[in-house]
């Protein structure tokens, strides 16, 4: 059971992304990374909780996410595939998404791409950060955060690892409380 359900709290909206040490998040609709280690702490963080991401992100992926409710903003009323919740609007996705961790007693896991982030950052409570210590050219950035606003929460180093492209840095971060 989360911290959420036991507070009795209503579920937040948590962003998680990995980016270059160039802010680069995306090439050709393509992560330009591989990190097995970081794919494993993406699922243990997401597993469990619905995650809602835009229709490309979801074709970049390519199938739904095992043990999650997956949840694809799309403005294309004949997209659809088998095991996805596809809404029209992002509105729309994130009520259907509350409505899921709710049950579940867990938070909202936004998992992409940079529309989507740029469109919440001012709605979410925590970032979940992977650095990516390389600078690849690509073609979609991170949305430009206002670090100020965010209080860093837990930090992990990882070399990389056999299967990985890069070291790379896991990084929590929770909205600073607005006075």
């Amino acid at each position: 059971m989360s911290a959420n359900s036991e507070a009795n709290k209503p579920p937040q909206i948590v962003l998680v992304v990995a980016a270059a040490d160039n802010d680069v998040i995306g090439a050709d609709g393509k992560l330009p990374w591989h990190l097995r280690s970081d794919l494993r702490h993406f699922r243990a963080l997401t597993m469990g909780k619905p995650v809602v991401m835009g229709r490309k992100t979801y074709l970049s992926i390519g199938r739904p996410l095992p043990g999650r409710t997956n949840v694809v903003v799309s403005r294309d009323p004949a997209f659809a595939a088998p095991g996805l919740l596809v809404a029209p609007t992002l509105h729309t996705a994130l009520s259907a998404a509350r409505g899921d961790a709710l049950r579940r007693g867990s938070d909202i896991m936004v998992i992409g791409g940079a529309e989507i982030f740029a469109q919440l950052l001012s709605a979410a409570a925590r970032l979940e950060l992977t650095r990516v210590h390389l600078r690849p050219q690509g073609d979609v950035l991170l949305p430009t955060i206002e670090w100020s606003q965010w209080q860093e929460t837990a930090r992990r180093d990882l070399p990389q690892g056999p299967h990985d492209d890069a070291p790379f840095t896991v990084t929590s971060y929770r909205r600073i409380a607005q006075q």
